[in-house]
């Protein structure tokens, strides 16, 4: 199983932003090689210890840094849409900001609604979330999504969920909750990271 686990939670957020599999056309500094590395070998302690009878409980984190480079190295396989994808964290809040392109988000399935006429073309995409983790469960809660600085309203947000989300990604929905892998109990988004414990 890999990959992964503040990933889990930034998967059901870049859901609504949609990534691409390849990497992000991010310049790859040393620094950056260096924050994939230290991400992929938390990611591996995280694999391994849920694996044992009586897992180390304490913290593994994230920093925001090691996350952003781990999902611009290419490591994680996303689904089509998206041009980049950069995550910020504030304490329980996730930020995810991408640059999407809905045509190929929406390829092959289109919709005469004119109020889902905004989801075409290539758009910045910002979507906060409130996210956490409790009793092995991990829980995220759309609180908001703009389009190029203007917020979607609620409606109009539902309705692209069920038109295009939902046929692909039944669990995603503007609240989502999920199984947390690897034996993780508690996840807790923090400024500028996100700490998993196991139990």
């Amino acid at each position: 199983m890999k990959a992964r686990f503040p990933v889990i939670f930034f998967l059901v957020i870049a859901n609504w932003c949609l990534p691409i599999e390849s990497s992000w056309g991010q310049a790859k500094s040393p620094s950056n090689s260096a924050q994939v590395a230290s991400a992929g070998r938390k990611l591996e302690h995280l694999e391994s210890n849920g694996r044992q009878a009586d897992p180390d409980p304490s913290p593994t984190e994230f920093t925001e840094q090691e996350i952003n480079a781990y999902f611009a190295s290419g490591n994680i396989k996303l689904p089509a849409g998206v041009q980049s994808v950069i995550f910020q964290e504030q304490p329980q809040i996730v930020v995810g900001t991408s640059r999407v392109d809905f045509d190929q988000v929406k390829a092959g399935k289109n919709s005469y609604n004119p109020l889902l006429s905004v989801f075409s073309g290539v758009h910045e995409v910002v979507v906060t979330a409130h996210a956490y983790g409790a009793r092995g469960e991990g829980v995220v809660h759309v609180d908001a999504v703009s389009l190029d600085g203007v917020e979607v309203p609620k409606f109009v947000l539902a309705l692209f969920v069920e038109k295009y989300l939902k046929p692909r990604y039944p669990n995603i929905g503007i609240d989502s909750r999920f199984a947390l892998p690897a034996r993780v109990d508690t996840a807790i988004v923090r400024l500028h990271k996100v700490s998993l414990t196991q139990k």
